[in-house]
């Protein structure tokens, strides 16, 4: 999954302008380099980032959406907003999944209509909201906490009729370093949930304080994790460097089958 920020506040790759001709060939680069789904994003989720109304989102989202779907009518479109209004809208305009950082939690009735609509769905977790998230996030077990999470949410998912679910522990979003490498090291608990899962932890800050880099400088240690996300059992890598990420998979494959 190829991350597109389409904003100019994102902590590795936003784009000030956000020009629609350069999302264009952003799109066109990650396709080629072997990416299967695009995930548009118009709201950064950076620790402390500011929220932003309904009609920005919008603004910002629905024309990069329409010149995408219209340049690459086979692409595979995840939208990452937490509004059903922006849902609706996506859909009409022809995304294929949502990608939701509140796994519900924001909008009280994100999880009926993603039931409604029968569309693939992300439901990561988060501790508190990207103003708040990092500051001093706590857990008696964070993988319990989490999977106590995912278990209550995909419930409600399935009683709206929900059946597309993948499932993001959300790393960086309320967690400590400590607290994203345990979650790391027991991803494979989350299996007995049984969905797929989803992990995000590209040049997160988190890699960054581990090897003493910024965010420029946290390719190779992205990989790294990367290649351990698949071998238990992660089945989507969400990424800023598709082409690395794809020779990742590749090798996992050789070695794994």
């Amino acid at each position: 999954m190829g991350i597109l920020n389409l904003t100019p506040d994102s902590f590795y790759d936003g784009d000030p302008l956000n020009s629609v001709d350069t999302h264009i060939a952003r799109v066109d680069q990650m396709l080629k380099e072997g990416a299967s789904i695009i995930d548009l994003g118009a709201v950064s989720t950076r620790p402390g980032a500011r929220d932003i109304s309904e009609s920005e989102e919008a603004d910002r989202l629905l024309p990069s959406l329409k010149a995408i779907r219209l340049n690459f009518p086979d692409c595979f479109i995840s939208i990452d907003t937490y509004r059903c209004s922006i849902v609706q809208k996506a859909v009409d305009e022809g995304a294929d999944m949502i990608n939701d950082i509140y796994g519900g939690r924001f909008d009280s009735d994100m999880l009926k209509i993603i039931g409604q609509m029968d569309i693939p769905y992300i439901l990561m977790h988060m501790k508190g909201t990207p103003d708040t998230m990092q500051q001093n996030p706590e857990y008696h077990d964070v993988v319990a906490e989490i999977a106590y999470f995912f278990l209550q949410q995909t419930e409600k998912l399935r009683e709206f009729g929900a059946r597309q679910i993948l499932l993001d522990p959300g790393f960086g979003f309320g967690k400590t370093a400590e607290h994203n490498f345990e979650i790391l090291n027991r991803l494979q608990e989350f299996e007995t949930i049984g969905f797929p899962l989803v992990t995000g932890v590209s040049r997160k800050s988190f890699i960054q304080r581990a090897l003493g880099v910024d965010a420029m400088d946290a390719l190779n240690g992205s990989t790294v994790l990367h290649t351990l996300a698949l071998l238990k059992g992660v089945k989507i890598l969400r990424v800023h460097d598709v082409k690395e990420a794809v020779q990742v998979v590749k090798l996992v494959e050789s070695v794994t089958g």
